[in-house]
């Protein structure tokens, strides 16, 4: 596709340092073979080094050029300690705690990403969402004004007539079962800042529900109307519109006959469900049944880019959310 094209060559371009927590599991091998032949990113590959390298020699991949990280004998386990005791202090940890935690890869890679060692990570290949997600959210955080992790997906649907040049954008479809107004709101927000930092779209936000502007009237609809109010006291200057109906989102003839005024409605690019449950569907129904491909999830709001594997990853998810992750990166440190 060309917009993973797009991304590959941004990646090139920036170089950055992605630290995979997950040092020994043969997919994230391979993949690390290809990144590295194609200069993707740095690879950071947490580890002890030995079993790296014997893992790498039974599979028969190549990873001469990324660098190995030994969490439990790393020199600058003192420094993170004291990192992890400012920010976690009141919260009981102690140091004794802190070091523990840190032989744990899924610590110590949030670690590295705040001290400034790497600039991204990448995990879950075989490691649950809540594993990946909870080190993170207690040692990067989330990013200013956002209180709320979600997860989008590209939907490349092979159709230039939808979204931008046939790519949608999905949230949230990974995290959050019953959003509320404001962290609706906020998915808005941070869904089309990952647009624009991947993809290179101009964000034209619809709102999902089962009503336009007001044409039926129940407190799941208000839910979706208030989220689009709030979300544009956040920024003023993003194009959403909602609550609005899928084909009023996406049909240009529709959009015009319910919703004349909206500067989004037949033109959306990026769809915000009103909950995980059919933001989850919605997904799967157009991957399945439109043989779209789907890229993702994508981890959005975190201060720096951590994103989450499926445990059912393929070699070429792994090597295309690396990609992601570095120009995620780039769009937040530069």
């Amino acid at each position: 596709m060309e917009i993973l094209k797009r991304v590959y060559q941004n990646a090139q371009k920036y170089q950055k340092r992605i630290v995979l927590p997950e040092g020994v599991e043969p997919r994230t091998l391979q993949a690390t073979e290809i990144v590295l032949k194609q200069k993707l990113a740095q690879i950071i590959l947490l580890g002890n080094p030995e079993e790296i390298n014997q893992v790498a020699a039974e599979i028969g991949v190549d990873i001469e050029g990324a660098t190995f990280v030994d969490p439990k004998t790393d020199p600058r386990r003192e420094k993170y300690v004291e990192l992890m005791l400012g920010i976690r202090k009141g919260k009981g940890l102690t140091r004794e705690a802190a070091f523990e935690l840190l032989n744990d890869p899924l610590y110590f890679a949030p670690l590295m990403i705040k001290s400034g060692d790497a600039d991204g990570e990448l995990a879950g290949a075989i490691n649950a969402t809540g594993d990946v997600l909870r080190p993170a959210l207690q040692y990067v955080k989330t990013l200013p004004g956002v209180s709320v992790v979600s997860g989008a997906f590209l939907m490349m649907v092979n159709d230039p007539h939808f979204g931008h040049e046939g790519i949608l954008v999905f949230a949230d479809c990974a995290v959050l079962p019953e959003p509320t107004e404001q962290q609706l709101a906020e998915i808005a927000v941070t869904t089309a800042r990952t647009a624009k930092a991947i993809v290179g779209m101009d964000p034209r936000v619809a709102m999902l529900s089962f009503s336009t502007m007001g044409s039926a009237q129940h407190p799941l609809v208000d839910k979706m109307a208030n989220a689009t109010r709030i979300a544009r006291g956040m920024d003023p200057d993003l194009k959403i519109d909602g609550e609005m109906q899928l084909d009023a989102a996406l049909i240009p003839e529709v959009g015009r006959l319910k919703a004349p005024e909206s500067e989004v409605a037949g033109r959306a690019n990026i769809l915000v469900f009103p909950g995980l449950e059919s933001a989850n569907i919605g997904y799967k129904l157009v991957q399945r049944l439109a043989k779209a491909e789907a890229v993702g999830p994508i981890l959005q709001g975190m201060a720096a880019p951590i994103n989450d594997l499926s445990r059912g990853c393929s070699v070429s998810d792994i090597v295309n959310m690396v990609a992601i992750t570095a120009n995620q990166a780039a769009a937040l440190f530069e």
